[in-house]
């Protein structure tokens, strides 16, 4: 689902480093936006090892690792700016996909939350996404989570 994040010729190792630090980027703000409401459930590392599967083409349990990695460093990082710092480099529809991402886990417990919705919103201002895009992401994923 993810380009690649730089079109510069690179090494291999360069290649690979990038990749590792997106897909625990990516984790690790996953996990941030559950354990927003300071519930963390089963059901929304559900939605986050779907989510990581999904994106980053990897096994039930090669993804439930990464989420595993991603909580470790969510738990220890200061501040979500390490983190958003490598997800801005997403192309538009890569962030786009993110958001919907980040609106799933949050709305998955269909309980909207406003520490949920701040970090959301703080998120997607630290990556470049404007709110309607936000916005609409959210709507779809509603939508989604309606039919279902």
């Amino acid at each position: 689902m993810f380009r690649k994040l730089f079109s510069r010729d690179q090494t291999p190792d360069d290649n690979a480093s990038e990749e590792t630090d997106l897909r625990l980027a990516v984790a690790a703000l996953l996990v941030e936006a559950a354990r927003a409401d300071d519930h963390y459930e089963d059901h929304e590392k559900t939605v986050i090892d779907r989510a990581l599967a999904a994106t980053f083409d990897l096994s039930a349990e090669e993804a439930k690792a990464l989420r595993a990695t991603g909580e470790t460093a969510q738990e220890g990082a200061l501040d979500i700016q390490r983190f958003t710092r490598v997800a801005k480099q997403l192309g538009a529809e890569e962030k786009i996909a993110f958001v919907e991402q980040l609106w799933e886990i949050v709305l998955s417990d269909a309980v909207r939350d406003p520490f949920e919705d701040a970090l959301i919103r703080r998120i997607c201002g630290l990556i470049y996404l404007e709110d309607r895009k936000s916005g609409a992401a959210r709507a779809r994923v509603l939508a989604r989570l309606e039919k279902s």
